[in-house]
Formats: C-alpha cells, sequence, structure tokens
C-alpha cells in the first residue's frame, strides 16, 4: 500500500489490512504444522533424538579432542508412560517447530504492515534490527542444540545418587527440557539487539555495563537457574557463561558516552 493511502485510512481499514495480515500467518503457521506433523517421525530420529546417541557431533568433537581418552558409550533409551503422550508430544513439536522456522516470514508480514508508517531512517535500522535479530535467535537455537542440550543432557542421563537407581527418562522429561533450554537460548540470544536498541535510545552506554558488571553476574546467573529446568549447578554453568558472554557483547556494540550512534 502506499504511504499517502495508509496515512489517510481509516481505523476500520487498518483494521482490515491487519486482519488479513494476521489470517495469513495463520495459514503459514498451519500449512508449516502440517507439514511438520507429516515429517515428524523423521525429524524426532535424526534431529530432536540425536544427542540420545554416542555419535552427537559435539561427543565425537570431545573424542577427538581428548584422543579417545574420555570417551565413555553413551545411549539412551526413552520411555513412555502416559496413553496420550506421544501424539501430543506429535501435535505440540510440530506447530513449535513451525514458529521456530516460520518465524522470520511472521515477522516480515508484520513489518510490511507497520513500513507505510515508519520514516525512511526508521525503516533502515528496522531492516537492520530484523536481520540481526533472526541471526541471533538461529544463533541461540544452535548453540542450545549442538552445546548447552546435550551436555546437560548427558550429565544428567548419567548422574546417579546410587548404583540401586536406574535412570528411566521419559519422553515428556526429554521434550520439556530440549524445548525449554533451546527457545530459552533463542531468545537470550536476542539481549545484544536489545542492547543496540537501548543504546540508540539513550537509556545506556558502554560505561554503564561496566559500572553494573557485578550486578549483572547476579542476575544472570538468575536467568540462567531460571532457564534450567533442573538446579544442578553443571548445567547452571553451562547456560550461565554463554550468557555472560552475551552481556560482554552486547558491552562492546554500545557507543561510549558521547560517541553518536550509528
Amino acid at each position: 500500500m502506499a504511504e499517502d493511502e495508509t496515512n489517510t485510512m481509516s481505523f476500520w481499514a487498518h483494521f482490515d489490512v491487519l486482519r488479513g495480515v494476521l489470517f495469513r500467518i495463520g495459514v503459514l503457521l498451519i500449512v508449516l504444522s502440517v507439514a511438520f506433523f507429516v515429517f515428524m517421525p523423521q525429524i524426532f530420529d535424526v534431529v530432536i533424538l540425536a544427542p540420545c546417541h554416542d555419535d552427537f557431533p559435539l561427543y565425537r568433537l570431545f573424542d577427538a579432542v581428548s584422543g579417545g581418552l574420555t570417551r565413555e558409550p553413551f545411549e539412551m533409551t526413552l520411555i513412555n508412560t502416559k496413553l496420550a503422550s506421544q501424539l501430543s508430544i506429535h501435535l505440540s513439536t510440530s506447530f513449535e517447530m513451525a514458529l521456530v522456522i516460520g518465524f522470520p516470514i511472521v515477522i516480515y508480514l508484520l513489518w510490511r504492515f507497520v513500513r507505510p508508517g515508519l520514516y525512511p531512517r526508521e525503516r533502515e535500522h528496522a531492516v537492520r534490527a530484523f536481520v540481526a535479530g533472526n541471526l541471533m535467535f538461529y544463533l541461540g537455537v544452535s548453540v542450545g542444540y549442538f552445546l548447552v542440550f546435550p551436555l546437560t543432557l548427558r550429565f544428567l542421563a548419567t548422574y546417579q545418587l546410587s548404583e540401586m537407581i536406574p535412570n528411566t527418562i521419559t519422553i515428556e522429561s526429554y521434550m520439556d527440557n530440549f524445548t525449554v533450554i533451546i527457545l530459552a537460548m533463542g531468545i537470550v540470544f536476542e539481549l545484544p539487539l536489545l542492547g543496540w536498541l537501548l543504546g540508540r535510545m539513550g537509556l545506556v552506554t558502554r560505561e554503564f555495563f561496566g559500572r553494573y558488571r557485578r550486578h549483572a553476574i547476579v542476575v544472570l546467573l538468575v536467568m540462567a537457574a531460571l532457564i534450567t529446568p533442573t538446579g544442578d549447578p553443571f548445567t547452571l554453568c553451562v547456560v550461565f557463561v554463554p550468557l555472560y558472554l552475551l552481556y560482554e557483547a552486547t558491552s562492546k556494540m554500545v557507543k561510549r558516552r558521547g560517541e553518536q550512534q550509528s
């Protein structure tokens, strides 16, 4: 739609356009969910359950770095304890993957709706934020899948309080940890973008990050504790380290006091 047309549109005209955008988003998510539902058994075997097997890339990397000295066979079998669990997980995982994969398209459709009302410079910054936000989200998802979750899984699945208490992991427990850790890492990787936006608004400077670093460490520890489904120190550290590195990366993206934001 043209910019001058947008400025003269009535409230109900805007509402009709927004309704059309939401309808297209709904259709997109439904189509993606159906597609993922059809191929979900293969996706589970090849992707979601891959960290359960000894040939997962991170495990092979540790084996290569250590020269095989720390190699311990790892194979985990999941069980189902509720009649409808596998169907409900099949449905919910299909929709969640549709959201993750369709996220850039959803944001783009919303962007097309608000774009005519923005100034040219605002459009330029919005495009940069859109690209950076998507890249950081998928980077966070990748870190969660290839690093944080398999480390957490292997540690907790092999940890035993007593040899008389074998670990029997349910598919529900596995998927709860899988979903929370990976999606949470995707969200927290948006912190540099948030810091950049706050810096552009003049709300924070690089000196701010240096002054409150010790306070930030405490806050990040709390965030890591909230993100991790379990309370063990190992998982807490695995999540905390990427969060702290993101904090330092964010501080580098913000200008010093008196410097002009570009």
